[in-house]
């Protein structure tokens, strides 16, 4: 095995592409300050993706590092943000100029935009369902990686191990706490996580030892698989996830808040652990991974998710370059709910004028920051010119055939923004820090700016709850990262039902986690040899008041305090108890 991973390097058309070294490719990015365009390099599954290979384990994860993975397993590009379609960087300048003649020349006018949509009244009865049920942690998670997810896993995990002549046997249960193990890892984590199972004082942790063996994880984490190899898709670089990425946003679809505002964007599933992302100087970050479109609510729900394969194996809808068909296929996706009036906001790297345009005709109101170029020359005033004007002067012009504004406006710097929902009046008033002193001044800021300000932050909202507690147990397969983003939005999303469902007191992100994670690994325990544990086990999780949440049962059993018929039970001991007996009965 080579001593760094060999990388494609993808450049600009016209460029030959260039095989490079990780730690090459970072040291240039970090010396090259003198750009002003921001880079990224991610991480795309190998060419043959959906051949066996890539099934197995490349070695120990203990023993490699991420940046020592061979380079048949493993590609990166650079790629620009503002990179277009494949399509479009293959036209030769005749035919780009051919094309860019058939579209219709817009009519720009100094007025403020007229739009013509209705307004949101749509309420949200599946919320108020899950209001009235009052599901626990558990209970919000399993919406999402509900039975038949967790039967489908079951199934093709011990379908892959058959077919390498292993008899796995994984049942439900244990694969439940294989999820708590890895649930755990995102606020306990190890240097090695064998270490969970060590007999030493200061690392033995008894609810991973106690919940399943070490050996038994490890068989049952390596063969861990989603999909049939036998039908996979060769077109589909993600075709060994598949199965389960269209079943997560089904059931994250389904489940998620109907509201009018949402937001689109890029995630980053980071592909090295804690190594995976590199801050570079002259604030270009670089992030190292797998590049997810994602759109969430506004207040970080992930409703869709797609990962990135770039140009050559996405089409692109016509007359958009990647990210604006991205943003239409979120929006289909939306519509399956109905066709209501979503805004949809997101920034530079999606936006566009005709973007805008199909967006309106499908009757969905859009907000986003733009690039000069991407504006259809709307002749608004020279940056230069109104950089000598005062801080909060803007300029705007609005399209007179499709009602879309574009707008100037002056801040810290040049803000460029562009609506087909969303008009300048009224113009309000922002703080501003100006000088040395940072004295404090109001400035003039249009409608359309400060309400992309305050709901286009949802991407990087569940961004930074996925980053928070993430889970940190990864295996070499190049898809391992992948199925821990997965099972972290699932919980960040989770969270979020339980923060618009709650009636009492609400716990916070890492209390939420702790309680799911705690139920799985002690309610799915292997109970061989649960004789000898079973009095610590009481006497440890009983009396911890840590996530113990009364639930119906179907059947009746008798009450552990006062030994009446009872059709509740506490979740994490697993006990029937009253509603009267409850809390008594964790205190005695």
């Amino acid at each position: 095995m080579a001593s760094t991973s060999s990388f494609t390097v993808g450049s600009r058309a016209g460029s030959k592409p260039k095989s490079t070294k990780l730690l090459e490719v970072l040291n240039a990015l970090e010396e090259d300050e003198s750009g002003h365009s921001r880079e990224e390099i991610f991480i795309a599954p190998p060419d043959n993706a959906s051949g066996d290979f890539t099934d197995e384990d490349s070695g120990d994860e203990d023993g490699r590092r991420g940046s020592h993975l061979p380079g048949s397993i493993l590609h990166a590009f650079v790629v620009p943000e503002d990179s277009g379609t494949e399509e479009e960087e293959d036209l030769s300048p005749a035919t780009k100029r051919q094309k860019v003649m058939v579209e219709p020349q817009r009519i720009w006018t100094k007025r403020d935009i007229r739009p013509d949509f209705s307004s949101w009244t749509a309420s949200d009865p599946h919320i108020e369902d899950l209001r009235s049920q009052e599901l626990s942690p558990v209970g919000l998670f399993e919406l999402f990686f509900d039975e038949g997810t967790i039967n489908f896993i079951v199934n093709e995990t011990n379908r892959y191990a058959w077919q390498k002549n292993v008899n796995l046997g994984l049942t439900a249960q244990e694969l439940k706490c294989v999820l708590g193990i890895l649930i755990l890892s995102g606020y306990i984590s190890y240097p090695r996580r064998r270490m969970f199972w060590e007999t030493s004082p200061d690392s033995h942790h008894h609810l991973v030892a106690d919940a399943i063996r070490r050996d038994r994880f490890e068989l049952i984490f390596s063969y861990l698989h989603f999909a049939d190899n036998t039908e996979l898709d060769e077109s589909d670089r993600f075709a060994k996830v598949r199965p389960l990425i269209v079943r997560m946003n089904r059931n994250f679809q389904k489940h998620a808040p109907l509201e009018e505002f949402y937001s689109f964007g890029e995630s980053m599933c980071e592909y090295f652990g804690h190594r995976g992302s590199k801050q570079l100087r002259a604030g270009k970050p670089t992030r190292l991974g797998y590049k997810i479109w994602c759109g969430t609510t506004s207040r970080g729900y992930l409703v869709w998710f797609e990962p990135s394969q770039g140009t050559l194996f996405t089409k692109s809808h016509r007359g958009l370059d990647l990210g604006g068909s991205m943003v239409v296929k979120f929006v289909d996706a939306l519509q399956e709910r109905g066709c209501l009036p979503y805004h949809i906001f997101f920034n530079k790297v999606f936006t566009s004028v005709k973007l805008m345009s199909i967006l309106r005709k499908k009757g969905v109101k859009a907000t986003g920051t733009v690039r000069e170029y991407k504006t259809e020359r709307c002749p608004l005033k020279d940056p230069k010119e109104l950089k000598k004007m005062k801080k909060g002067s803007f300029d705007y012009k609005v399209d007179e055939s499709e009602e879309i504004i574009v707008c100037r406006w002056h801040d810290s710097s040049m803000v460029n923004i562009c609506s087909n929902a969303v008009g300048i009046e009224p113009v309000g008033l922002t703080g501003h820090h100006r000088g040395a002193a940072k004295t404090r001044t109001q400035v003039h800021q249009p409608s359309l700016v400060k309400l992309y300000q305050e709901k286009v932050g949802g991407v990087s909202r569940m961004d930074q709850n996925i980053a928070k507690y993430k889970v940190k147990i990864r295996g070499m397969k190049w898809y391992s990262s992948f199925i821990g983003y997965i099972i972290d939005a699932a919980l960040n999303n989770a969270w979020q039902l339980h923060r618009i469902c709650s009636h009492d007191a609400q716990v916070d992100l890492l209390a939420f986690r702790r309680y799911v994670a705690c139920v799985y690994l002690e309610s799915n325990a292997d109970m061989s040899s649960q004789g000898r544990r079973s009095r610590r086990l009481e006497t440890e999780s009983r009396f911890d008041m840590i996530g113990h949440w009364i639930v119906h049962q179907d059947k009746r059993t008798r009450c552990a305090l006062c030994h009446s018929q009872t059709n509740t039970r506490c979740e994490k001991c697993q006990k029937g108890v009253h509603a009267k007996c409850f809390r008594e009965y964790h205190i005695r």
